[in-house]
């Protein structure tokens, strides 16, 4: 039995993503408002409750949230991965 999704899927939210060279320097913002997703990452890292951040921005809605979370993880999948030398005593 298949679950129901709640949320939109992957390709829907990724474009509330958007990228304007006029807005926030051309940083990935959402929906076209100057709030990036790098801000709303580093809320919610510095222990910020997602819906602690949807009351302190209205102007989100949750899947703004989700969005920047899978943005985040997109980037995360294409960077390339080095393996750090093991240190030697």
């Amino acid at each position: 039995m298949e679950r129901k999704r709640a949320t939109m899927d992957r390709e829907e939210l990724l474009k509330r993503i958007t990228v304007d060279p006029e807005v926030m320097v051309g940083q990935p913002t959402i929906r076209g408002m100057r709030i990036t997703v790098q801000h709303i990452l580093e809320t919610l890292a510095a222990g910020t409750t997602p819906e602690d951040l949807l009351k302190d921005l209205p102007v989100l809605e949750a899947e703004d949230v989700l969005a920047a979370l899978v943005y985040a993880a997109e980037v995360v999948g294409e960077a390339p991965v080095y393996r750090a030398e093991a240190q030697h005593a």
